[in-house]
């Protein structure tokens, strides 16, 4: 049986704001064991990178607000002292930050910064970590690392950059990376690397990741197990094959839609989800997908609960859509028919 590493239940974080209190997440559960990876997917504002910073401790402030709890090796996250949370954070749980430009100080070395996070955790010379961030560089491929592992990051491409900063998350040997939205801004043949490099470098250090994007097609080679996020709220859950083949709840499928498929027997228009999502600080009445969905009707105005509707165990979706009615209309919204239910 694989080990439980990262347990989140009922996570809810909320922040006091001049203009009233935003509900940025809002009832999360998921789990996550070693060798596995979970991919956490929504469009921006959903909740994702808040739930991620959250376990690691960093969104903590005067005006946060926490219910719930994050236990990580059946240790408590959420109750830690700052102190030790920063044993954990970089040493046990290591983040992937979406803008490596940003996330690395560009008036130090790369190698100067791999080695720094080094040394703060174990107890090590400079002479050993630096040997350390060379072999880091090598397994994260970067050629020549010898040599460049003294450069800037400004010297680096952005690809480049991306994989040292993939190297410094594992200088540690985590046991749980974060990735949040590894791939932006780079190009799709990059974009493929890194996402392959993630997932190869999963098993070389048996370790579980948390991929956190926008994009299902990110997560379609590499995820164990998918959890869509909408306004703060998980709204489905399942394994891989489950919410790709079988998906039931319409922002899925709004969001199956938006991905090119070489399936079709003709190019087709993608889909798009129209509207945007709501204010954090002013939710809708009911299912918070109802002002944007094609299929919405009269109980749609009372919140469904996150339950196991199909036949599959652990797939679970927030939608009063019976499943004979999703399955009848929903190949329709994905190629973005918005035939109503």
């Amino acid at each position: 049986m694989a080990e439980r590493l990262l347990e989140v239940r009922g996570l809810k974080v909320r922040f006091a704001t001049d203009d009233g209190i935003v509900n940025a997440v809002d009832g999360v559960d998921f789990t996550l064991d070693r060798g596995r990876v979970l991919g956490v997917v929504g469009e921006s504002g959903s909740g994702k990178s808040v739930t991620a910073m959250t376990i690691l401790g960093l969104t903590r402030s005067s005006n946060a607000r926490f219910e719930g709890d994050v236990t990580y090796k059946g240790r408590s996250l959420l109750t830690m002292s700052e102190e030790q949370l920063r044993d954990v954070r970089g040493n046990e749980i290591a983040m992937i930050f979406q803008d490596p430009m940003t996330s690395l100080n560009p008036v130090y070395k790369v190698g100067d910064q791999i080695v720094e996070a080094i040394t703060t955790h174990e107890n090590v010379d400079k002479r050993q970590a630096r040997s350390r961030t060379v072999d880091l560089l090598k397994q994260v491929g970067i050629p020549n690392p010898e040599r460049r592992v003294d450069d800037y990051p400004h010297h680096f491409s952005g690809g480049m950059r991306q994989r040292a900063m993939i190297a410094m998350a594992l200088a540690c040997n985590p046991d749980v990376l974060i990735a949040d939205e590894p791939t932006t801004a780079l190009d799709v043949t990059i974009q493929a690397q890194i996402i392959e490099l993630i997932d190869r470098l999963k098993d070389d250090f048996n370790s579980a990741v948390i991929l956190i994007t926008h994009d299902l097609g990110v997560v379609a080679e590499i995820a164990d197990e998918i959890v869509v996020m909408y306004a703060g709220r998980v709204v489905e859950r399942g394994g891989k094959r489950d919410v790709f083949y079988d998906p039931q709840m319409p922002y899925t499928w709004g969001l199956l839609g938006s991905i090119p498929r070489l399936d079709r027997p003709k190019p087709e228009r993608l889909a798009s989800i129209k509207g945007a999502p709501p204010s954090l600080l002013n939710l809708p009445r009911g299912c918070r997908f109802r002002p944007r969905c094609p299929h919405a009707f009269d109980k749609c105005m009372q919140e469904p609960e996150l339950e196991n509707r199909v036949e599959t165990p652990g797939h679970l979706d927030r939608c009063w859509l019976s499943v004979e009615e999703k399955r009848s209309v929903r190949e329709r919204t994905i190629r973005g028919e918005e035939a109503a239910a």
